[in-house]
Order: C-alpha cells, then sequence, then structure tokens
C-alpha cells in the first residue's frame, strides 16, 4: 500500500543553477542509461550552437542520467535538447523504416519459386 501513495518521479527534470542563463542546462532523464545518454549527446553535439553536451549516470545502482548541455548562448539549452530528441528519434525511424522493407523484400524473395 506504501508504494500506492508515494508519488512517481517525472521522467525528466531540469535543473539550472541560480543566475545560470538559458544557455546552460542540467537535465536528469529517470529510467534511462547508456543507450539513450550517448546517442542523444552525439545527435546534440552535431549542432553547431552547442559548446558542451555530456552525461554521467550518478551510480551503478540507480537508473538515472544527469545530461547537462552548454550553448553559445544563442538558443536555449532546452531547444538544443527538444532537436536533439527530435533529431535521433528521426535517425531510429529511418533504421526502422529501412530494416523493416528490407525484410519485406527477403520475404517477397523466399516466395517465389526457385528457376
Amino acid at each position: 500500500m506504501a508504494a500506492d501513495s508515494e508519488q512517481k518521479k517525472p521522467a525528466l527534470e531540469m535543473v539550472q543553477a541560480d543566475g545560470a542563463d538559458d544557455g546552460c542546462v542540467t537535465f536528469v532523464m529517470h529510467d534511462e542509461d547508456h543507450t539513450l545518454g550517448n546517442s542523444l549527446r552525439y545527435m546534440i553535439m552535431k549542432n553547431p550552437e552547442v559548446d558542451f553536451c555530456g552525461y554521467t549516470i550518478t551510480h551503478p545502482s540507480e537508473s538515472k542520467i544527469n545530461f547537462r548541455i552548454q550553448t553559445r548562448g544563442n538558443l536555449p539549452a532546452t531547444e538544443a535538447f527538444r532537436q536533439g530528441l527530435t533529431d535521433l528519434s528521426c535517425a531510429c525511424q529511418h533504421v526502422l523504416n529501412t530494416f523493416q522493407t528490407r525484410v519485406n523484400e527477403f520475404k517477397e524473395k523466399q516466395d517465389q519459386p526457385m528457376e
């Protein structure tokens, strides 16, 4: 019963130091690991407006990552984060579509009689 009364943490929290500008933000992502952290970091670092992007896993027994973004100032870190997620989603969708196309081609080839 105690577990029902506990509030579940949000999947994403934003931490910003007092006095810091919008270009420097740490995002805490719960229930995530290197799979998302490394691929998202790669996508965000492709943005020329991003000076720094990195992540740490707080402890091996915790499933959360601290994800930090610093931009040059013209672009808010939240926007770089959002764009990185969008770009990563598009890349994953492309891989999935390509894979499915090849599987379908293979299945069609298997259904054809041998000559």
